[in-house]
């Protein structure tokens, strides 16, 4: 497992951004373990955030794309973190662009905020964590509406790798539906590799007990 993906694991923890314990989803499934996206709060957390997708774009993009577009809401804050980030690392100057929810009718008028998406554009769509695909959904026709945009894929942060709406995971059924390219920072399969009976600061964040658990709700909830 490279570096980083081990670094955002624990850069998770430390936000208190990814837990152990009982949660429900809003699917209303039980689960052991729960990601907040919401516990990113600070600047320093948001740029470190930020270069951590940066480093799964480029091994994933190999920096071959033009825009970011962050679906509305949680992914603008991803989208300009992350443009800034290729600046920083890599010295790739990528605009970011988002949608509003509501059309504006005057002043900067139209749907997107950030930059124009034109013919030709290569766009890469980042979010934080998809469980049933329904942004995407959302998100496909407006890109498409800019024009005769080249759409690669879509990047989160932790594949939960547990299924969409049939077997298979809601990356999975993205990425056959759509014909792109998906891909996330992590996956719970790391994350498990990573954790399980390993002491982080002094505590072990998945002893056997967590784990069992973990096995179980996968043989319930696993994708395909």
């Amino acid at each position: 497992m490279e570096q980083y993906k081990k670094d955002f694991i624990e850069f998770m923890i430390e936000c208190d951004v990814l837990k152990f314990g009982d949660f429900v989803t809003k699917s209303g499934r039980k689960t052991p373990f729960f990601i907040n996206t919401g516990f990113y709060r600070s600047g320093m957390q948001l740029k470190k955030l930020g270069e951590f997708y940066a480093q799964e774009l480029n091994a994933s993009f190999n920096e071959d794309f033009d825009i970011l577009f962050g679906p509305a809401y949680k992914g603008i804050p991803l989208s300009v973190t992350a443009s800034i980030a290729m600046a920083d690392l890599y010295n790739k100057n990528v605009n970011y662009c988002s949608n509003r929810k509501e059309i504006k009718d005057h002043g900067d008028k139209g749907i997107l905020l950030g930059s124009p998406i034109n013919d030709g554009d290569k766009v890469v769509i980042i979010e934080d964590v998809t469980t049933a695909g329904t942004s995407i959904k959302e998100t496909m026709p407006i890109l498409k509406e800019q024009g005769n945009v080249d759409v690669l894929g879509l990047v989160v942060s932790v594949d939960r790798m547990e299924r969409g709406n049939g077997e298979k995971s809601a990356l999975k059924e993205i990425a056959e539906t759509y014909g792109i390219k998906t891909t996330s920072i992590v996956t719970m399969a790391e994350v498990i590799e990573h954790l399980y009976n390993k002491p982080l600061n002094g505590k072990i964040i998945i002893d056997d007990e967590i784990k069992a658990r973990i096995d179980e709700y996968y043989k319930e909830y696993g994708a395909k």
